[in-house]
């Protein structure tokens, strides 16, 4: 009697190993779950109410953009409403020549900030915002170390003693993102550099010191106890490194949340935003993409999504990123990433 050959479907003989049904029961909720984060997340994590909703203003980002900062700047504060800004006291801008200071274009930036009721978080230090990240003057490359420290730090107590009474800033951001070594290197980058800053400033100034971490990780665990800590949150990026193309981080909010928690409890510090992403990050510079390729890191979808998701996050203050865009995509003719931003602002505000 012959036995009948069954033949099984690939899928089949898939299931049939233990491995591969158990990688499903594990993986497929987990699958499901992020897929429907869009829905639940509101629900099992209410967005904060009455956000501080802030931007980052770089004069060195007007430049690359091709724009007048002095109208960018003013749009920013008069059409959108914008009443928290992070700013820069960019080294090699306020001291090209060792000695002689000229701090003209950040005085008037704080200047039109006060005139208009709004409040400005300065960023200090030789490592702030913006490419090439390091800010350092032609001749403090030249600098042996011991010179090279001291200069920066005469820098650094300069920009201090000069807004220290300035009621308009409220806090000092030292060494954005001081740890953080994979978009630059940076001369000196021990933590012994970082705890002797933050002791200087400490020791002529009363006003806060905020200290931002990177976006995926990093705990607080040596040098300087910051009156608040800050986290840097992207979403879509491009990438180079084993995949070359589009990326988004699956960083969930509740790893945002739970990582607010532990430094809080480790430090019994609150964390704040101070970069959410709002503008491209696509493989070239943004003047040199169409808008079509800068919506697929940016839209005024993302803009939507990822506003509600630092939301989510929970922290009061938010400092989002891409201002200098936003108006560089509306004098381009296309308004809707100005008027989005604006109107979600709003909302973030007022809910």
């Amino acid at each position: 009697m012959k036995i009948k050959k069954t033949t099984q479907t690939p899928i089949k003989r898939l299931w049939s190993h233990w491995y591969i049904r158990w990688a499903v029961y594990i993986l497929g909720p987990i699958a499901l779950l992020v897929l429907t984060a869009q829905w639940w997340n509101p629900i099992v994590f209410p967005p904060v109410k009455n956000a501080n909703m802030g931007v980052s203003f770089s004069i060195k980002q007007t430049t690359m953009l091709d724009l007048d900062w002095r109208a960018t700047y003013r749009a920013l504060l008069d059409d959108m409403d914008i009443k928290h800004l992070r700013l820069m006291s960019y080294w090699d801008i306020h001291e090209r020549e060792q000695g002689t200071y000229d701090f003209t274009i950040l005085d008037e930036q704080i200047s039109e900030a006060k005139k208009r009721g709004a409040d400005v978080s300065l960023a200090i230090g030789l490592r702030q915002p913006r490419w090439p990240e390091c800010h350092e003057p032609d001749w403090a490359t030249t600098l042996d170390i011991v010179e090279w420290r001291q200069s920066l730090n005469n820098y650094i107590r300069t920009v201090v003693n000069r807004y220290e009474h300035n009621s308009t800033v409220i806090s000092w951001q030292l060494e954005n993102e001081f740890s953080n070594g994979l978009f630059a290197k940076c001369r000196d980058q021990s933590i012994v550099r970082l705890q002797n800053e933050f002791d200087l400033v400490k020791s002529i100034s009363v006003k806060p010191i905020w200290i931002s971490l990177s976006d995926q990780g990093g705990y607080p665990a040596r040098g300087p106890r910051a009156d608040k800590w800050g986290f840097s949150v992207y979403r879509t990026v491009w990438s180079t490194g084993l995949y070359t193309g589009y990326a988004t981080f699956p960083t969930p909010i509740w790893f945002h949340k739970l990582r607010a928690e532990i430094i809080k409890i480790g430090t019994g510090k609150d964390i704040f935003i101070h970069e959410l992403q709002l503008e491209p990050w696509g493989p070239t510079d943004i003047p040199y993409l169409s808008n079509a390729e800068q919506d697929k890191s940016m839209s005024t979808k993302q803009i939507k999504t990822s506003l509600l998701f630092a939301r989510e996050i929970g922290p009061q203050d938010i400092y989002t990123w891409g201002g200098e865009w936003w108006y560089w995509r509306m004098i381009h003719g296309d308004p809707s990433v100005w008027n989005t931003v604006k109107d979600e602002f709003r909302k973030a505000e007022e809910n």
